[in-house]
């Protein structure tokens, strides 16, 4: 009988020459267990998406109690749906007042796909600028907004009119003109290794938007839901964007994303034609029921109050002379080492040890740190003296 493994190489698709084989038999807490009981710290959170911790106690009873009223009914936006109404609106209750409509997608590619959408209708423009060393997705419209060719070129010819500028530099921001839709930007650059931009900048992108009539998108797919020790990172720049994006922390551990708008943006995909944009599993209840409850927990549990502290303890046990560099904001940490050997080695020496990094696709001299925001001060001495040994081996 094959095992999981050789089933895994043999019958799904594969994302890379190299995956990682992690064979994970639950999840609970900060923790990952394979098959033999092996323990790992997951200091990356899924990718930023278990803020609250795999498999919170009051997820699991929204999600038990959503399983025994209804799973999907119908598409999107069509029936009235407790969980989707109801997340709405506990979502826009934590915004600021501009935001007034929330779409329910399955993921952050799909948001980002959305608000592409709105912004070009209800500006009737064509031109949409991002960043360079952007990450916003990889289906074909999220994936020309990526500034990085390596990663567009294969999949060429992608959507026209997509420009880039520099992030965090204020020369290029002439760019913007009043032949541009929107500017999407994230609002702390993740897959570049986490580059946090200066507040005069943000400023002053806010400013240059509301010269030219151009909507400013954030991409908040990583940085939402508590991680940079706000709930949503826009709050760090005094600015409110104009579209939000969201996805990842969300659904605390179930696939769902969002982009909301002002309710003026979003009516645009009503009619001519109608029903201009389509979801059939998006905003699906029972990962509404796993959202609404793992919004309230941030709030009960007051995680992000405690974000700082355990960022700085973070920060205080990782110094080290052969890390040059920890970028960040919150609980959204980059270890910068010399060159991608040193990251590989590290982190497979921390992953042998049972403490589960990564690294950024436009940064692969980098470590991430992402941990679940319920993490401990003593998880994090136990994590950081793995991670230390593990760079004073291999660097």
């Amino acid at each position: 009988m094959l095992s999981n493994r050789e089933l895994f190489l043999m019958n799904t698709a594969q994302t890379s020459n190299s995956p990682r084989l992690v064979e994970v038999e639950k999840a609970e807490g900060i923790y990952l267990y394979g098959p033999q009981g092996q323990q790992y710290m997951d200091l990356v959170s899924g990718f930023n998406v278990s803020n609250i911790g795999h498999r919170h106690p009051k997820v699991l009873e929204a999600i038990r109690q959503q399983l025994d009223k209804y799973l999907h009914v119908t598409v999107y936006g069509e029936f009235v749906q407790a969980p989707q109404v109801q997340f709405a609106t506990d979502l826009l209750a934590v915004l600021p007042p501009s935001f007034e409509s929330v779409y329910l997608t399955n993921s952050g590619a799909e948001a980002v796909e959305g608000s592409m959408k709105i912004a070009k209708r209800f500006t009737g423009r064509r031109q949409i600028i991002a960043a360079k060393k952007a990450y916003h997705g990889s289906t074909q419209g999220a994936l020309s907004l990526i500034g990085n060719e390596e990663y567009q070129t294969a999949y060429a010819p992608l959507l026209p009119e997509i420009d880039f500028i520099t992030f965090n530099n204020l020369s290029d921001l002439s760019a913007i003109t009043d032949k541009t839709a929107a500017v999407i930007l994230e609002a702390i650059q993740g897959e570049a290794g986490v580059r946090v931009p200066e507040v005069a900048y943000m400023q002053a992108v806010r400013k240059r938007c509301n010269e030219t009539g151009t909507l400013l998108i954030f991409d908040e797919i990583q940085t939402g839901f508590g991680r940079t020790g706000k709930l949503f990172a826009f709050e760090h720049f005094g600015i409110v964007p104009d579209i939000l994006m969201l996805a990842k922390g969300i659904g605390g551990g179930m696939p769902l994303g969002a982009f909301v708008a002002p309710k003026q943006i979003m009516d645009v995909i009503k009619d001519n034609p109608m029903l201009g944009h389509i979801t059939t599993f998006g905003g699906h209840p029972v990962s509404c029921a796993a959202a609404k409850a793992s919004l309230q927990v941030i709030k009960d549990e007051r995680l992000i109050e405690q974000v700082e502290e355990k960022a700085l303890l973070f920060r205080q046990l990782l110094q080290h002379p052969k890390i040059k560099e920890i970028r960040g904001l919150g609980l959204m940490m980059c270890l910068q080492l010399e060159n991608f050997d040193q990251v590989y080695q590290v982190s497979k020496y921390c992953a042998e040890h049972g403490v589960m990094i990564d690294w950024y696709l436009h940064c692969e001299t980098a470590l991430r740190v992402a941990p679940p925001l319920t993490i401990t001060t003593d998880q994090i001495r136990e994590a950081c003296t793995i991670i230390r040994a593990g760079v004073e081996k291999y660097t």
